[in-house]
């Protein structure tokens, strides 16, 4: 059996037998090896051709495997044996997936909230080491976090040249700043975008430091990078970009599910590679990570319009197909695909993915497809149009003074509700369950999604994610949950320039505590609150429905909402 398989079936079937012929005969797969930029037409040649160097990632990025080696004994002889990893989107999602799948611990820190940032600088300083990742070398947020470090080592006095490395692309401000002070620098292939970086520097650098064997994930890579070079009706990335991207009508809700597949975190990643990659010019995917243990179409009304993929073991990829797809679903526990509690039971997507191989070939099989994808779609895979929105709003409320300006429309316990976009919510409206259940009401039963994008401690208020069932039993509708700011650099695009079929429930709430960002005239609350606000705005002047719940007291207001979105 190859090191990949894709199967499909129902639509996905249809998708794949409908244009995996006209993608060989275009020599898609051997073009997009050769890095031709024309794969996705005129308005997108030229950022294309600054972004097709992650394909030789497999081989370019060897010399790496040494560097990185000797760099994690050099920290390791320093006593520093804790690695933390400051980065937001393609600089954390992928670290975050090759540490867990392996085993290996790596502190993620990509937030603004001054808890979570608290407790990352106050944990066993004197054994961490930090990686500090930004491609652009301007990214706020990590700015933010680097300064945490740099005066936290400081104090302790640690030097903190001898415990960051950071990872940028060559002559970015991040670069020319790090080496003139000092820092060891590791500088990343600049003609990879962030999403597609998962091979480069941003991606081996911190797992390496944290003990990942990254010479056998690009083993794996490189094991099938012929393969998804090949312009053969076999190719597993030209079959799988074809079911993401080619079902007529486009199934645009794809349900991802982990089946045992031993890959742990694969979705989060593959969250915003599609997303934003694809959501764009009123279009796109929405990837849907489905809660562990919960078949993806359990508690779903209304499947027209998605598509399950399981994430599957080798040896059971081929089990995740059986049935007919036209009479009930039985019981696919087993594999993920279908609905197994009283209220699903029988739904079935009519679509269907399955997907095994090792995580190092799975990073860039999906690279592979979401490329497919966006020339399916006749969009532009490599750009990211709406994500600055957001940002610009955030910096201004900061520049206008960081405060919240919004009066709320109601207050119920500890939590202060704001409504903002089309005017939705009911005049009247007494209570936190008035204002849930009339945003509720904006879904459409039968395209809908409900985005809940949560500005708290991921890690300290994990179970919140809890929600995200009872949500899709009480809607119908397909769930997305996402941490903010986190998501912003991932489905916060596709929020922006994807079909407008989505309503938003935004939590965001006062910190125990605020944190100042050094040699800065700001906190990392004010800030956080400003990316929010600033993502509410947008969304709003883009027509869209949000529900904005500030909780004044977070474990107070945490109760109260928990209970109200159980409904």
């Amino acid at each position: 059996m190859s090191a990949l398989t894709v199967e499909a079936l129902g639509a996905a079937a249809d998708a794949v037998e409908r244009h995996l012929a006209g993608l060989v005969e275009r020599r898609f797969a051997s073009r997009l090896f050769e890095q031709d930029a024309t794969l996705w037409g005129p308005r997108a040649e030229e950022e294309a051709s600054r972004r097709l160097s992650w394909v030789d990632l497999p081989r370019s990025s060897r010399p790496l495997v040494g560097e990185v080696e000797a760099l994690r004994e050099q920290l390791r002889e320093r006593g520093a044996d804790r690695i933390v990893l400051c980065g937001m989107g393609g600089s954390s999602l992928a670290p975050e997936v090759i540490c867990a799948t392996a085993g290996v611990p790596l502190v993620v820190l990509d937030t603004s909230d001054p808890d979570m940032v608290r407790s990352a600088v106050g944990t066993d300083l004197r054994r961490t080491a930090v990686v500090v990742s930004s491609k652009s070398g301007s990214t706020l947020e990590t700015d933010s976090q680097r300064r945490a470090f740099v005066q936290a080592f400081t104090d302790a006095g640690i030097d903190p040249t001898e415990r960051i490395v950071v990872v940028t692309d060559p002559g970015s401000p991040l670069d020319e700043q790090s080496r003139a002070e000092g820092y060891r620098v590791v500088n990343a292939d600049p003609d990879v975008g962030g999403r597609y970086s998962a091979l480069t520097a941003f991606g081996l650098v911190p797992s390496g430091l944290a003990g990942v064997d990254v010479g056998s994930l690009l083993d794996e890579a490189e094991e099938v990078a012929d393969l998804l070079a090949d312009d053969d009706l076999g190719n597993p990335g030209l079959r799988l970009g074809a079911a993401l991207g080619g079902t007529e009508p486009l199934r645009d809700k794809l349900l991802f599910a982990d089946a045992g597949s031993g890959i742990v975190g694969l979705a989060d990643w593959a969250e915003q590679l599609i997303a934003e990659s694809t959501g764009k010019e009123g279009t796109g995917i929405l990837p849907v990570v489905t809660p562990p243990g919960r078949p993806p179409a359990q508690g779903l009304r209304e499947t027209a319009d998605c598509t399950v993929v399981a994430l599957v073991p080798a040896d059971e990829v081929e089990l995740d197909l059986t049935g007919d797809d036209d009479e009930e679903d039985e019981d696919h526990s087993a594999t993920g695909t279908g609905a197994t509690s009283e209220e699903g039971a029988g739904v079935s997507t009519g679509s269907r993915v399955a997907v095994a191989g090792p995580l190092g070939a799975q990073l860039l099989l999906w690279e592979v497809a979401t490329a497919v994808a966006g020339s399916l779609l006749d969009i532009n895979p490599f750009d990211q149009p709406d994500v600055e929105s957001a940002k610009d709003a955030a910096r201004q409320i900061m520049a206008d003074g960081g405060g919240e300006t919004v009066e709320p429309d109601l207050r119920d316990g500890a939590v202060e509700v704001r409504a903002a976009g089309p005017g939705w919510l009911p005049e009247g409206s007494a209570s936190l369950t008035d204002a849930v259940g009339a945003l509720l009401r904006q879904l459409d039963p039968s395209t809908g999604y409900l985005a809940v994008m949560v500005y708290l401690d991921r890690i300290e208020h994990a179970d919140l994610a809890e929600a995200q069932a009872d949500l899709v039993d009480r809607t119908g509708r397909p769930v997305t949950f996402g941490w903010g700011p986190r998501f912003l650099h991932s489905t916060g695009q596709y929020h922006k320039g994807g079909p407008a079929q989505g309503v938003y429930l935004q939590v965001t709430g006062e910190p125990r505590e605020d944190l100042p960002v050094p040699g800065k005239d700001f906190t990392f609350g004010e800030f956080i609150a400003a990316q929010a606000a600033g993502d509410a705005q947008v969304l709003a002047d883009h027509g869209r429905p949000v529900l904005r719940l500030h909780l004044t007291d977070q474990a107070q207001g945490l109760e109260q909402l928990r209970r109200t979105l159980a409904g």
